[in-house]
């Protein structure tokens, strides 16, 4: 009898796991967090910090995603939408770099400061485990099952039930495998009443024309030379489900003592590489290797290199089974990523067909020996620059990024040019061109609804989906920045908070009451906000004398420029309410413009007494991808109340000044 019943347990065992629901150990919290990137960094702390036990579920074995896989050389767009625990980031990130705010950083040094936001908020990370299976009890997730992501069939599975679930990975399994609504690749133009979506032959990142796209030069019989697809161009505007293309952001060092030497990589294949040598024969002036990378300097002798061109970085057309893959299929995918562009390092460097400048410079770079130590001094982190997008609520498009609709329940701004990279690389016309590149920018900073971060209520009420978040291709293009998706799972995090606390569905939240503790409360901490004072806010700005209104390149919407050429006199003070009394630490926005004045003069009333300074603009240092710095004015000790003002004078200008925005940091110490 002991034994049929020892036999009994035992097929009870091998059935439970095959079934759903089997798990060796299972996890309970308040919010579950899918995805170590940026994002699911921030939403973790906040829910942690305010109050929720969380736990953030990666894949693979770094946080930070693309912030601490290469992508240093932030895409900002305009720093006013930074706010909260994203702007905290890149306060951290210039304070190890000895400023206030810097945007520019090493893979390394990101990713140490995520690693400290999870000892700080005592958060608990699953490394190396992806998602198998959703379980859902109607219209609510209740718990996720999770598989090993290297050994997924000898390792046992968890499981992990929570009240609330974030989804902030690139590719939205999560909301995929909760059986979540989303779309893949470009919209038609007719669709969302958009110009910029489907199908779009324009001239950047382009092939100059005349390039033969045929192995035996115009010979079609020949075949296609690699990376050109035979398909055929459809008309501007058409959909499709063709995706953006994919590459690394790739760090290399120029410092001989912090070298590992860009070497031949298996799987190389030198005829990946024959268009670009039909590329050098067309432009024999480009000599240089930043004429086809942007390749930007980053600290410490280091790069973020991007795609530029024609052919570059970016494995154009050779993604399209990504966002929806199994996992084996997204492992190819990398792999064939990493063989490529490891390979286009390689071939610069040592292939005869390449111009001897160009060899001679690429000779100089290599891996280096302190970023990635543990991948082989290589990125693990793909650019996954689109894959699937929700169809939520509400879905952000063209006319939302452009100003002609907005929403009036933001809970995050976006600023980023409407920019989607190179879909397909086809012949037209008997030449070699690539399709889908879009680059359009020039308009305002503009609000995210929180409708595009949840799912309709009829598929689920407890899941937020602030990265692959609802809005067309070409919307998405404009919002899919690092900055902006920690804004979006700042946001979503105190959401699930809200839901949590009041019993009801993410969809019930009252988004006024949300805005309002965000801006309550910016770092999840409780601790004091810092004051700001953009020349926007008209009740707190007092203009005088003569100035000009300019849009591109401030803080903000817009700025205010003076021409003392005729010597008159003009001011612009900013009156901050001081919520309370203590240090502050004083800096003031200057865009960086022609014909700036040498010297700029403030005069400061810290609520008792008036002091003047002079700063010197022409020694502000602009860096990254940006068009200004803050600079520090001074620490003051200030009043409570609206006593308090910085005041910018046309006194000693010797060109043109600035009047943009002024931010007070309260200081703890």
């Amino acid at each position: 009898m002991r034994n049929i019943l020892l036999h009994i347990a035992f097929v009870v065992s091998l059935m439970s796991t095959q079934s759903a629901v089997y798990a060796q150990r299972t996890i309970e919290v308040d919010v579950c967090i899918y995805g170590g990137t940026s994002a699911g960094v921030i939403a973790a702390y906040t829910a942690q910090k305010l109050g929720k036990t969380t736990v953030i579920i990666e894949p693979g074995n770094r946080l930070g995603g693309m912030s601490s896989g290469g992508l240093g050389y932030t895409d900002i767009g305009n720093k006013y939408v930074v706010t909260g625990l994203a702007r905290d980031f890149y306060r951290r990130i210039g304070s190890h770099y000895g400023k206030f705010e810097q945007w520019i950083f090493e893979p390394k040094v990101a990713e140490a400061i995520f690693q400290d936001y999870v000892k700080r908020g005592n958060i608990q990370v699953i490394y190396q485990n992806q998602l198998r299976e959703v379980i859902k009890s109607g219209n609510r997730i209740t718990a996720i099952l999770l598989e090993n992501s290297r050994s997924p069939a000898a390792m046992p599975l968890t499981t992990i039930k929570a009240a609330m679930f974030i989804d902030c990975g690139y590719e939205g399994d999560l909301m995929a495998k909760a059986g979540i609504s989303y779309i893949v690749g470009r919209e038609d133009n007719n669709d969302f009443k958009e110009t910029l979506n489907g199908v779009q032959l324009m001239k950047g990142h382009q092939f100059s024309d005349g390039i033969d796209p045929y192995k035996i030069k115009g010979d079609p019989q020949s075949g296609l030379l690699w990376g050109i697809s035979d398909d055929k161009l459809d008309p501007q505007g058409t959909g499709d489900k063709k995706v953006q293309a994919y590459n690394y952001r790739i760090c290399l060092s120029d410092d001989p003592n912090n070298q590992v030497k860009i070497t031949r990589p298996s799987g190389y294949d030198s005829t990946r590489y024959d268009l670009l040598v039909r590329l050098f024969e067309a432009n024999p002036q480009k000599i240089k290797l930043n004429d086809y990378f942007i390749w930007s300097r980053m600290p410490n002798n280091k790069t973020d290199i991007n795609n530029r061109g024609g052919f570059s970085t970016d494995m154009i057309g050779m993604n399209y089974e990504y966002p929806d893959g199994d996992y084996e299929t997204k492992k190819r995918i990398i792999n064939d990523h990493e063989v490529y562009t490891k390979g286009l390092l390689y071939f610069f460097g040592n292939d005869a067909r390449v111009p001897k400048p160009l060899r001679e410079e690429m000779l100089k770079w290599g891996y280096p020996k302190d970023e990635y130590t543990d991948n082989g001094n290589w990125s693990p982190q793909l650019y996954i620059r689109e894959a699937r997008r929700l169809i939520g609520s509400y879905v952000m498009t063209q006319a939302n990024c452009e100003g002609k609709e907005q929403v009036t329940d933001g809970v995050g701004m976006a600023a980023y040019t409407m920019d989607s990279h190179n879909c397909q690389r086809l012949v037209i016309d008997g030449q070699v061109k690539n399709e889908g590149n879009v680059e359009v920018g020039g308009f305002d900073p503009y609000p995210i609804s929180y409708r595009a971060i949840i799912p309709k209520p009829a598929e689920c009420v407890n899941l937020l989906v602030p990265v692959c978040l609802s809005a067309t291709h070409i919307a998405y293009g404009s919002i899919r920045m690092e900055p902006v998706f920690m804004v979006l799972a700042q946001s979503a995090a105190n959401a699930a908070v809200m839901a949590i606390d009041q019993k009801i569905g993410v969809n019930e939240v009252d988004v006024k009451k949300l805005k309002e503790e965000l801006i309550r409360n910016p770092l999840a901490t409780g601790r004091i906000a810092d004051v700001v004072v953009d020349n926007e806010e008209t009740a707190n700005v007092v203009v005088m004398g003569t100035w000009s209104t300019e849009k591109k390149g401030g803080y903000g919407p817009t700025y205010l420029v003076h021409d003392p050429v005729k010597n008159t006199l003009a001011s612009v003070r900013f009156t901050p309410r001081i919520p309370v009394a203590g240090r502050y630490k004083a800096y003031i926005y200057l865009p960086k413009i022609a014909n700036a004045s040498t010297k700029l003069s403030l005069i400061i009333h810290d609520g008792k007494k008036q002091s003047e300074v002079v700063i010197n603009s022409s020694n502000i240092k602009v860096e990254g991808q940006t068009s200004g710095e803050w600079a520090l004015i001074g620490e003051y000790k200030l009043s409570a109340g609206k006593n308090v003002f910085v005041e910018v004078t046309s006194n000693n200008a010797d060109g043109k000044i600035v009047a943009d925005a002024v931010i007070l940091v309260p200081q703890t110490k």
